[in-house]
């Protein structure tokens, strides 16, 4: 189970890369699908990202978006889109911004409750293209894993054009480094693309995540593994996001050194 991507774009833009979605069967199609958005500041990007993800061929894929108060009307565009796409998209406005991985917690708490048999994480800038969902989807169904991973640094992964290159040593010395921290069998350890069985995230007990910010996807992997979760890597292109700002700062930096240390520490307590 394969897909092709192919370049879109004119010559005044970068190369963004655009994966032709597999077909899937139908059974597997159909499966009760939600996708977790987080969103800060993502008014360019949100309407883009919801409209790829319906025009997919799955059709009880649902979307729910948590916005942390964004102060660009990130929120309000997702109401709208909730009444366009009645529903299929659903909003948790959060009051403050409270970080990346306390936004995921809630999204994928409200999908469980919801009845969700699969949860996907996504990035809300579209530098997760879409139309890997499916055959990430397909991989789930195709095997006893946990989780499936887009990974960037798996052979057949990518990078976009527009990361330079000190991001992409720092990308690449950071899961160096978590990968010799934590021991985990695991090549891209800081993905956020990714698609979760809902049995699987039950086993990592939610409302327990310490992470705040990007070292929540660490965090979840590492409880994946600790709990005998399999987890499966599938080759991706990232892209560089479309529109807006980074969120990425020095605290979460700090955060992103110091974590994995932490939860070596408080696994070992565990146990």
């Amino acid at each position: 189970m394969s897909s092709q991507p192919t370049p879109q774009h004119s010559p005044s833009e970068p190369v963004r890369v655009t994966p032709e979605p597999v077909a899937l069967p139908g059974a597997w199609a159909g499966s009760r699908l939600t996708v977790v958005v987080p969103t800060y500041d993502e008014a360019d990007n949100l309407p883009a990202l919801v409209g790829q993800l319906m025009a997919l061929d799955l059709p009880r894929l649902r979307v729910v978006v948590v916005d942390d108060n964004s102060p660009d009307g990130t929120g309000e565009i997702a109401e709208k889109l909730s009444v366009e796409h009645a529903g299929r998209v659903g909003v948790i406005h959060r009051t403050s911004k409270d970080g990346l991985g306390r936004a995921y917690v809630a999204g994928m708490t409200r999908a469980l409750e919801e009845g969700a048999e699969y949860v996907a994480q996504m990035d809300a800038d579209l530098s997760h293209p879409v139309g890997y969902l499916p055959q990430l989807l397909g991989t789930l169904h195709s095997t006893n894993a946990g989780v499936v991973i887009g990974s960037r640094y798996v052979p057949g992964g990518s990078l976009s054009e527009q990361w330079g290159r000190s991001r992409r040593i720092l990308s690449g010395w950071a899961n160096a480094y978590v990968k010799t921290v934590l021991s985990m069998p695991v090549r891209d350890v800081t993905a956020g693309f990714k698609l979760w069985r809902a049995s699987a995230l039950r086993t990592l007990d939610l409302p327990s995540i310490e992470s705040t910010g990007y070292t929540f996807q660490v965090e979840m992997h590492y409880r994946a593994y600790r709990r005998g979760q399999k987890m499966v890597e599938i080759p991706i292109h990232f892209e560089d996001r479309a529109a807006g700002q980074s969120k990425l700062d020095g605290a979460v930096a700090l955060e992103a050194a110091l974590r994995p240390l932490l939860l070596r520490r408080s696994e070992r307590a565990r146990r």
